[in-house]
């Protein structure tokens, strides 16, 4: 796997440091009770694993599995539900996690759709955010690092299912699409 990587963009270190950082913030965004936290599945689930064991509160973890990029390199432009049961979030604050804010459509559609089933507000965080021009006017209230416009796969990001057990974020070769 380590051939396929052109370079480290951020390792393992770097990654865990900025994670006790956002886990403080936070804590401080949302003092008392119970958060609702919905992990956006499969790629943000080694960031949000990471993130909420440094989360010093009661958490009510949920998942949400959606999908926009069909295993290509960019999204296709359509957010999918793959779940039948939704979470319970009417009268809830809400953290929403995911991996990645690219275009920025699977965080805007999840953000209203949560709205819509009741949530009294919807935080984001996400380990990496994309410079650049987005689809949808969406930006995340934690991010961990904000990233060029490059494909990258590690700490739980993809390329067609491989790549998310790095405990890097690392740019792939062009020869390994």
């Amino acid at each position: 796997m380590r051939d396929d990587i052109e370079r480290v963009l951020i390792d393992e270190a770097v990654i865990q440091k900025r994670l006790d950082a956002m886990a403080l913030d936070i804590e401080r965004d949302f003092p008392g009770g119970t958060l609702v936290v919905i992990i956006l599945l499969k790629g943000a689930l080694v960031f949000a694993a990471d993130l909420l064991r440094r989360v010093p509160r009661q958490l009510e973890i949920e998942c949400l599995n959606v999908a926009s990029y069909h295993g290509g390199l960019e999204s296709s432009g359509k957010v999918d539900f793959l779940d039948r049961h939704f979470p319970e979030v009417k009268g809830r604050h809400v953290l929403l996690l995911d991996d990645i804010l690219d275009t920025g459509r699977t965080l805007h559609a999840v953000e209203r759709r949560l709205l819509e089933e009741g949530a009294v507000a919807v935080h984001t965080a996400v380990l990496l955010a994309k410079d650049k021009e987005r689809a949808e006017e969406v930006n995340a209230d934690y991010v961990g690092f904000e990233i060029g416009d490059e494909f990258v796969v590690g700490y739980g990001l993809d390329y067609k299912g491989r790549y998310r057990n790095l405990p890097y974020v690392g740019v792939l070769k062009p020869s390994a699409v």
